[in-house]
């Protein structure tokens, strides 16, 4: 059984429809990237699957007792209201220090404890908020344009990042991407949308579907490039593109 799905779900706005006869599912731990054109759907997608939003056709499922850890596109904070990471940790359900701790330093931030939120960084309040989605022990975690406004480097660290906890954990991720053309390598499957489903499978697949370079243009040749990150000895964030598509080097972002 699936984890969460959608099969055939139609959602609309005042008279519009947003998704039509739109199918999906994400199986127990693999990684799913949504990647489409602005408005094409994808947020919607993610807060239907989520129960946010009713469906006007179709259905949504979901297993029983499903855990969902969420990191939203972005987190409005009033500059002027004090509130440190660990206090925000304890929003809503109050969490113990061992494992607000825990979850910091499974994210790669084991200090950011006792900074006010205002003041992190782009990169740090994204793991933070992966920080706090992981405190709930999920068996999903639905993460809609976690990198949007990072750097390349910071891009790749927070990819790597939700590989990791997945080997680690079995975890099931459902990802929207901001960039057309760039996706996580770890990605299981990559579905392109545009209120509908364009087309589905493997990066290398999608990448050279003709339904994806034509919905999509010719960014990066239009082929797919993968984010594969790699450590090495003077920890920049350096990416391998070994396994790319030839044409995949050139991934400057639109």
């Amino acid at each position: 059984m699936s984890l969460i799905a959608a099969e055939r779900i139609c959602v609309g706005f005042g008279g519009a429809e947003v998704l039509h006869d739109v199918s999906v599912a994400v199986q127990q731990g693999e990684i799913v990237t949504i990647v489409g054109p602005n408005g094409s759907g994808k947020s919607t997608l993610l807060r239907a699957l989520l129960g946010i939003l009713p469906v006007a056709r179709g259905r949504v499922s979901r297993a029983p007792g499903l855990r969902i850890g969420y990191v939203p596109q972005r987190l409005a904070l009033d500059r002027s209201l004090p509130m440190t990471v660990r206090r925000f940790l304890s929003l809503p359900v109050r969490v113990s220090d061992g494992a607000a701790g825990a979850a910091l330093a499974r994210v790669g931030v084991p200090d950011v404890g006792a900074l006010q939120m205002a003041s992190l960084s782009g990169g740090q309040l994204q793991r933070v908020l992966l920080a706090r989605a992981l405190l709930s022990d999920p068996q999903l975690l639905v993460l809609d344009e976690p990198t949007q406004g990072l750097d390349q480097p910071g891009e790749a660290g927070f990819y790597q990042l939700i590989a990791d906890v997945r080997g680690s954990t079995g975890v099931a991720v459902l990802m929207v991407s901001h960039d057309l053309h760039v996706v996580m390598a770890a990605s299981d499957r990559v579905i392109c949308l545009n209120g509908h489903v364009c087309c589905e499978g493997t990066p290398k697949v999608v990448s050279s579907a003709p339904e994806y370079r034509a919905l999509f243009g010719l960014g990066t040749q239009g082929a797919l490039a993968l984010y594969q990150h790699v450590h090495d000895h003077d920890h920049t964030h350096d990416h391998d593109h070994s396994h790319d598509h030839p044409h995949e080097h050139d991934h400057t972002h639109a």
